[in-house]
Formats: C-alpha cells, sequence, structure tokens
C-alpha cells in the first residue's frame, strides 16, 4: 500500500507536467491588416511595420520548427506553488523526444519533492510518454520503482477538459509554440537588435488576450485556434505577455513569457542553442518503471 506521501507527490506531479516543458502560450495578430487602412501616413506607417514583424516571425516559426531539435535551459515560476530550473535538449522531428534534469527551487512543489528523497529529477520525452525520476524515498513507498510514467492518453483522462489541456501542452513543449502564440496575439511588435548570450538577435513582443486570438497572420486553422482558444481558458489565462529573441539564421534563441494564470503568476525564461543537436532518450527500465494511471488506482484504493 502507497503511504499518503507518495500519494500527494502523485498528485502534485500530474499537475506540473505542464510546467516541466513550459511551452506556455503564444499569440497572433488580429489587428494589423484591417487597421493599415492608409488614412494617414502615421496608421501606413504603423501597418506596414507590423506586417513586417508578422513576416519576419513566420520565417522564425519555420525555421525554428524544421530544426528539428535544440537544447534548452529555462527558469520559471508560479506562484507559491513552485520555482523551477530546467536544462537538457528537445527533438520535435517524429514526435516529441528529449531528456531533461528539472531542480524544483521553491515553493510548496520543492517541499514535496523534498518528500521523495531530492528536489532534482531526471525527465524524459517520448512520443507516446513522458517519464519522471525521482528519489529513493519515494521508490522505497513505490515497490522499489523510480520512474513514473506518464501516457500522454491517460493524462488526457485526467480531470476531464484539464487533463485534455496537460495532454497538449505535455506534448508541445518546443521553441516554435511560442512564435506560434506570437502570431496568434494580434499584438506583435519590433522592440529592437538586441545581444543575447553574445548573439545579434531581433527582440519581438506582444501581448496575448485570448479573447481576441485571431488566424490572420498565424498559421493555425479556425479549428487549432478554437482548440488553442479553450486550453488557455481551461488554464486559467486572460492575458499574457510574450516576448522572444530570433537570430540571424531565423531561429527563437529567447523567449520570455509572464502572465496570470488560475494558480497564480507565471513568469518564464528559456533559451535555446545548438539547433539540430543529436537528441536519443531511451525508455527507463520497466522493471524500475511505475505506470501512473495504476498509481492513481492505487491511490483510491487507499485514500
Amino acid at each position: 500500500m502507497m503511504s499518503r506521501t507518495v500519494r500527494r507527490v502523485t498528485l502534485s506531479l500530474a499537475l506540473t507536467g505542464v510546467l516541466t516543458g513550459v511551452a506556455a502560450c503564444s499569440s497572433t495578430d488580429s489587428s494589423g491588416g484591417s487597421d493599415a487602412s492608409g488614412k494617414d501616413d502615421k496608421a501606413v506607417h504603423k501597418g506596414t511595420t507590423h506586417i513586417s514583424s508578422i513576416t519576419a516571425l513566420r520565417s522564425a516559426e519555420k525555421s525554428t520548427d524544421g530544426a528539428d531539435s535544440a537544447r534548452v535551459e529555462s527558469t520559471t515560476t508560479m506562484g507559491t506553488m513552485m520555482s523551477m530550473t530546467a536544462d537538457g535538449a528537445l527533438g520535435w522531428a517524429d514526435g516529441l523526444t528529449g531528456n531533461l534534469t528539472i531542480t524544483y527551487t521553491g515553493g510548496t512543489m520543492a517541499d514535496t519533492m523534498r518528500q521523495t528523497g531530492s528536489t532534482t529529477m531526471q525527465a524524459r520525452y517520448l512520443p507516446d510518454a513522458y517519464y519522471a525520476k525521482m528519489g529513493d524515498a519515494f521508490a522505497e513507498q513505490a515497490g522499489g520503482k523510480h520512474w513514473i510514467r506518464y501516457a500522454y492518453d491517460d493524462l488526457a483522462e485526467l480531470g476531464g477538459s484539464s487533463g485534455a489541456y496537460l495532454q497538449d501542452q505535455m506534448q508541445n513543449t518546443t521553441p516554435n509554440q511560442s512564435v506560434k502564440l506570437l502570431l496568434a496575439s494580434g499584438d506583435v511588435k519590433k522592440v529592437g537588435e538586441e545581444t543575447v548570450r553574445g548573439e545579434r538577435t531581433t527582440h519581438y513582443s506582444g501581448t496575448v488576450d485570448v479573447a481576441d486570438l485571431a488566424t490572420d497572420s498565424s498559421s493555425l486553422t479556425e479549428s487549432q485556434l478554437a482548440d488553442l482558444k479553450k486550453q488557455l481558458t481551461q488554464a486559467g489565462v486572460t492575458t499574457e505577455t510574450v516576448d522572444i529573441w530570433v537570430n540571424g539564421d531565423d531561429l527563437l534563441v529567447k523567449k520570455v513569457e509572464k502572465g496570470e494564470l488560475a494558480t497564480g503568476s507565471m513568469s518564464s525564461t528559456a533559451y535555446y542553442s545548438d539547433y539540430g543537436v543529436k537528441v536519443s532518450t531511451q525508455k527507463p527500465p520497466a522493471s524500475d518503471t511505475a505506470d501512473f494511471k495504476e498509481l492513481l488506482k492505487a491511490q483510491g484504493a487507499t485514500s
């Protein structure tokens, strides 16, 4: 039988699966085409600048998507619930794959993780599931097994619509997701040229207003846009600011997202480098892996 501590950890990790990738939100442009109507020189200039930014972001979306993989380094905070860092590499050529080292540095999640034996865990992404390696204290209460397997399909069943949101975010933690969201915001602007970690980049910024997301400038279909609005609404998102930095190869090298979610204020900063890096991910040994769905069943039996 599992202890109360292990049951709490299982539920907490189900909730924070979304945060490990921190794909968060992006946006599209709904205002540019119709507002730049040529009424005066200022309006024309604003519209031209807006269109130029959209064109540049579309190029960045395509180039980043085609790069297939990258190294990732990120920090995230979410109210009093958690703060964390993540470092590793992700690939997206044929479904999401990758390896991240995640460290919970503060909040209630860090307190919970300490009960498993460590605030640092290894995360592995495969096309059908996400794997999290827990500490020895957890393994002692889970038949000696250190890894938890979260099948994406199982996450979709967790909590109805909230589970579907978790599933989508876990499977879409790639850099170009922020570009897509920024392209859907309707509020895209070029901030200027800036240097990021020694690399010359162009800085773009926008505000995501869920109610005003539109397909005008993004690559999203009406159906995809409707799904995006639903997902953001389920997460409690109403508005969010998104800033991205793109290098001379049209690749995203940095993103910053800030907003208010149902669980509190969120801030996330991520850096991307070494595009095209080889990513090799293997399933943990079955003998050392517990299935999330089975852990939930065990929790129900012991609660």
